[in-house]
């Protein structure tokens, strides 16, 4: 059957991209997204229990998230891709190979069309906490300066050890346990804010006070002194080492997150482009009743 020049020329001058099926794909497949991660929200949340050795694991919850933002990628970019092919302009006097490259990417344009839809609202999501976190932070810069003012004045907490330090006596005058507890208080913190080793000054003083009130030798006060103290300062060093491993725990949590969020994405992709070569074949093999030759010519 021969082509007439009209149509070769008219086929040649067409654009090879159908904007308005993509689009449209890209439209249905970040409204289905949208409306998997919501389903997804809500069986995690119901998942979930605040009771101890109740409701999925945290492995077990990171492992169904992973699985269901799959399927979401799966099944969002594929519908997408789906109604970009079908909905296609149709390409007449094209080699089968050209037509399967451009239905694959108009499925591929589709996702990634929606995919910076998300973005998006992602990214603006980010930037409203993120201000958040700047307005918070000056927040908190305001009240560091304020407090650095009444430290100055002499009513600061980071100056109190030093305050104590000037009234200081070899015997203790007697004072509330309130006042005495604050003032070992503050050495502990100063000593383990620092280097960790209590002073000899500071020793033989809290030694002091603890003889006064519970009848103790100066020599076994000291001994309990140095044995409070060594708990409090595992019990810190503990705390530490848990607050380090947390945040490796975290920064794990992240990369393998991104991991599996970038192997996600490129599933989305590659279904996004097959369900528009199935589409596009299915818009190629519809069949018009309407034959009138007066009508304009479908592409």
């Amino acid at each position: 059957m021969m082509t007439s020049s009209s149509t070769l020329q008219a086929s040649s001058t067409l654009s090879g991209v159908s904007w308005g099926a993509i689009f449209a794909g890209a439209a249905a497949a970040a409204a289905l997204s949208l409306i998997l991660v919501l389903l997804g929200f809500g069986l995690g949340f119901s998942a979930v229990s605040p009771w101890a050795d109740s409701g999925v694991s945290a492995k077990g919850l990171g492992i169904s998230t992973i699985v269901w933002l799959a399927f979401t990628q799966i099944v969002a970019a594929g519908l997408g891709g789906y109604i970009a092919g079908r909905l296609r302009v149709r390409w007449a006097n094209l080699h089968g190979d050209e037509v399967y490259f451009r239905d694959t990417a108009h499925g591929f344009l589709a996702w990634a069309v929606a995919t910076l839809m998300t973005a998006t609202l992602v990214v603006g999501s980010v930037s409203s906490i993120v201000s958040g976190g700047v307005q918070a932070g000056a927040s908190v810069a305001s009240g560091a300066a304020s407090g650095l003012s009444q430290a100055a004045s002499g009513n600061g907490e980071n100056f109190g050890y030093y305050v104590d330090s000037l009234f200081r006596d070899d015997r203790p005058a007697a004072t509330s346990d309130d006042a005495v507890h604050a003032v070992a208080a503050r050495i502990f913190t100063r000593t383990l804010e620092n280097d960790g080793e209590l002073l000899p000054q500071d020793r033989a003083y809290l030694a002091q006070l603890i003889s006064q009130r519970t009848n103790l030798t100066q020599a076994d006060a000291e001994r309990r002194v140095d044995e409070v103290y060594a708990q409090a300062r595992k019990a810190v060093e503990e705390a530490k080492l848990k607050a380090k491993q947390a945040a490796d725990t975290a920064s794990t949590v992240a990369a393998w997150t991104s991991l599996w969020m970038f192997v996600a994405l490129l599933c989305g992709a590659f279904f996004a482009s097959f369900a528009a070569t199935f589409g596009g074949r299915r818009r190629d093999t519809v069949v018009y009743l309407d034959t009138d030759p007066s009508l304009p010519p479908v592409r």
